[in-house]
């Protein structure tokens, strides 16, 4: 049995929180797009997978805290926020909306919106 949109950003969101970059993929079209809004664009397993491994390798805990998520046909939007624990111990927290888009069955485009500037000052 297929999972709904919702029950894919979920499992993608549990992903997250594991760290656990694989079942993250397995979630993801193999040509889907990633999008950090004020940041950049990447394409396909490969481009998505790096970029993890090199956030999520530098963070020990991840909690996304969902306050809303709506979907409606293939499209998933969330209001969260994205807390980290770097692995210096420095706690980073982002206010994050997410739109997911859904074909065939995996997450074809995952576009996130958040304050780049808050992101930053919090890792300086």
């Amino acid at each position: 049995m297929s999972q709904s949109p919702g029950e894919l950003v979920t499992a993608l969101i549990k992903a997250n929180e594991d760290r656990d970059i694989d079942a993250l993929l397995a979630v993801l079209s193999e040509d889907a797009r990633y999008e950090n809004v004020p940041m950049s664009v990447l394409t396909g397993h490969d481009e998505i997978r790096s970029m993890l491994e090199g956030f999520l390798g530098s963070a020990k805990e991840v909690t996304w805290e969902v306050l809303h998520q709506v979907e409606q046909g293939n499209v998933v939007m969330n209001e969260r926020v994205d807390r980290f624990v770097m692995a210096d111990g420095k706690k980073v927290s982002i206010r994050v909306a997410g739109l997911f888009e859904i074909s065939d069955g995996k997450i074809a485009v995952w576009r996130d919106y958040f304050d780049l500037a808050e992101f930053t000052s919090q890792m300086a």
